[in-house]
């Protein structure tokens, strides 16, 4: 990948690391489907909630072997036992409303029954836009749709899942495309 491509200006990172610009390049924005993989970028962004997402970036790893690599079973199945000890690992982010809310997460999407949550998070997907936005300045925190889904959500038991987190679930799972106009990244 050249480094000279123009990207968008929150990929590019101070500190000279590469977890925002191989973020940006290859997942933010690309459709995602799957259970699992979903259920992890809603663990992810209830996790950077406060915080700035290079510190979720630089811990990734961590959390998946943390919890179990997001498998929702197995998430669902960690009782109190694994809120300590998830508590006692410095790899991840050690806050226990959002541990809590994480293995809640996974008893509530497992609580879908019929419902498929790759269906039902991407039912709330807006159509795509006309063009891309020709500045970050552009890009909402919240829309009408992430206020639906946030809504959806809790009502189905899901924490730790509010409009601006719902927003920005969308955006990392290509629900909404939110690159500027001169990014290179392609149109998906």
């Amino acid at each position: 990948m050249s480094e000279d491509r123009f990207r968008c200006p929150w990929a590019v990172d101070a500190a000279g690391s590469t977890l925002y610009r191989d973020y940006h390049d290859y997942e933010w924005g690309v459709p995602l489907h799957g259970r699992d993989a979903l259920f992890e970028r809603i663990c992810l962004e209830a996790f950077q909630s406060g915080l700035a997402w290079i510190t979720v970036l630089r811990k990734r790893e961590a959390f998946r072997a943390a919890f179990s690599g997001f498998s929702v079973d197995a998430v669902a199945a960690f009782g109190e036992a694994d809120v300590e000890r998830l508590l006692a690992d410095a790899g991840i982010v050690r806050n226990r409303a959002k541990i809590e809310a994480s293995i809640s997460n996974a008893r509530a999407v497992l609580a879908l029954g019929d419902t498929d949550l790759d269906s039902l998070l991407w039912s709330f997907a807006p159509p795509p836009r006309p063009s891309r936005v020709t500045s970050v300045q552009e890009v909402p925190a919240v829309t009408d749709e992430s206020v639906a889904l946030a809504k959806e959500l809790k009502r189905r038991g899901f924490r730790f899942v509010g409009p601006t987190t719902a927003y920005a679930l969308m955006q990392a799972t290509g629900m909404v495309d939110d690159h500027v106009a001169d990014c290179w990244v392609p149109t998906r």
